[in-house]
């Protein structure tokens, strides 16, 4: 029996029970793609965090990100509570990623949080098939045209609107997009809900890569590059935005919740 190192983090919230959830399960070298999946459906979580020490020198670690479906190209949630993780156990300031699709990330300290650094995404108001029937709703819709990961806007009017949702998950299902329900806040600058069920998550709680996008979306809109964000997810977690050139840096805190060993038959 194999003993990997584990942990379960909430990020994007300063207690338990809120934010999203993540497991992060540094490794010495990589296992089979199949075996990582197999831990990541286990674990249950919207992500599973790997990371190996990256011997390359171009980062400090490789990070991979997995759904209890799939393998994903970018996850903000889980790579702040990998950067927690890493810099809760040596003490440093800030930890460097390589990733296989969104190139170097990086998390620091921030107050009594982190920041994060994400490539940011491009969108233009483009019609998507199926998708604001699968919402239940009608409202302008905003389409990935140049980014790491395929993702839709859908921009409503009020944060009233955008609680009242509740859309088909079998329909969405069907569309691989992540769809990104947004709205001007009531105590925030900017609210949102996340909607992944063709990768595996239904309704996402607290969505970094999310953020990556509207970041530009919502700075143009609000004449400024740095705002607030919640995500109305029944957890709820609040970000910091700020928009720098062609990366975003999200803001928040992250909570260990269980550490531990995670038992692998050899």
């Amino acid at each position: 029996m194999t003993k990997l190192p584990y942990w379960h983090v909430d990020a994007f919230a300063d207690g338990p029970f809120a934010g999203n959830q993540a497991a992060v399960m540094p490794l010495d070298a990589w296992l089979p793609d199949a075996t990582l999946q197999a831990i990541a459906e286990e674990n249950n979580f919207a992500e599973t965090a790997f990371v190996v020490r990256d011997e390359t020198g171009a980062a400090d670690w490789e990070l991979r990100w997995f759904t209890p479906t799939s393998e994903v190209k970018l996850c903000g949630h889980a790579t702040l509570a990998s950067g927690h993780v890493l810099l809760t156990s040596d003490g440093g300031e800030q930890v460097s990623f390589r990733t296989r699709h969104a190139g170097i990330l990086h998390v620091r300290r921030q107050g009594a949080g982190y920041e994060l650094s994400l490539p940011t995404s491009r969108v233009e108001e483009l019609a998507v098939p199926g998708l604001l029937e699968a919402l239940g709703i009608d409202a302008p819709v905003y389409d990935t045209v140049e980014g790491t990961e395929e993702t839709s806007i859908v921009l409503l009017e009020s944060e009233a609107q955008l609680r009242a949702m509740s859309p088909d998950m079998r329909a969405l299902e069907k569309i691989d997009r992540m769809a990104i329900c947004t709205a001007p806040g009531d105590t925030t600058d900017v609210v949102s809900r996340v909607f992944v069920p063709a990768w595996g998550v239904p309704e996402d709680s607290v969505t970094g890569s999310a953020h990556a996008v509207l970041a530009p979306f919502w700075a143009e809109r609000l004449g400024r590059c740095s705002f607030t964000a919640h995500q109305a997810s029944q957890r709820g977690g609040d970000l910091t935005c700020r928009l720098e050139g062609d990366r975003v840096w999200l803001g928040g805190p992250c909570v260990t919740v269980v550490e531990g060993r995670f038992h692998l038959p050899d």
